[in-house]
């Protein structure tokens, strides 16, 4: 095998080796379908200012809602936030320990009142970062994992194999072209693409 050392690889290229235009966004999971403005400022003062709100939808996947309820109560919804302007995505362990800390300054009789699931949309895929490892999961850093959850490929957002069942049954679709609509716009509007 032969593993070059980085005194051999190529020098970078700024155009070729910067990371994609992506935009920062949130998944919250909850049992209060409603924005708390506490949390909101919360989010805001960690990530930045908020572009898009979405409503929240029923989540209700079997096995997924027995594993949140148990801790939060049900039913459950879960709505999603993006932030204003591009992000690294290189940024995704650190925006993952933060989100982890906002879970836990909201725990009430020692439980979590929300999940939390940060991540970031390019334009063709919405990875969302996991401390748990799994199959399709890549390590990033700090011990999180990125979870590649959808791709897009000719107008449409597909699921990846093993996808969470909300994911796979299109209801968050709405939204996220909302989300990926801003940050296309965004893009042509720096001339990145």
């Amino acid at each position: 095998m032969n593993i070059q050392t980085p005194e051999l690889l190529p020098a970078p290229e700024p155009e070729r080796d910067a990371p994609p235009a992506c935009k920062c966004l949130l998944a919250l999971l909850t049992a209060t379908p409603e924005w708390d403005p506490e949390l909101v400022g919360a989010l805001e003062a960690a990530f930045g200012s908020i572009d898009y709100r979405s409503p929240f939808v029923a989540f209700s996947t079997s096995a997924d809602e027995g594993y949140y309820s148990a801790e939060m109560g049900g039913p459950l919804w879960r709505g999603w936030v993006s932030f204003r302007g591009f992000a690294n995505p290189r940024d995704l362990p650190a925006w993952k320990h933060r989100t982890r800390a906002l879970e836990e300054s909201r725990r009430r009789d020692a439980r979590r009142t929300c999940n939390l699931d940060i991540g970031y949309m390019d334009s063709d895929k919405l990875v969302l970062a996991s401390f748990k490892r799994g199959p399709l999961k890549l390590y990033l850093d700090a011990g999180v994992w990125g979870d590649v959850i959808l791709g897009y490929y000719q107008g449409a957002f597909l699921p990846v194999r093993r996808t969470f069942p909300d994911f796979q049954d299109g209801r968050y679709d709405g939204f996220l072209r909302v989300i990926r609509e801003k940050m296309k716009a965004a893009m042509r509007a720096e001339g990145r693409g």
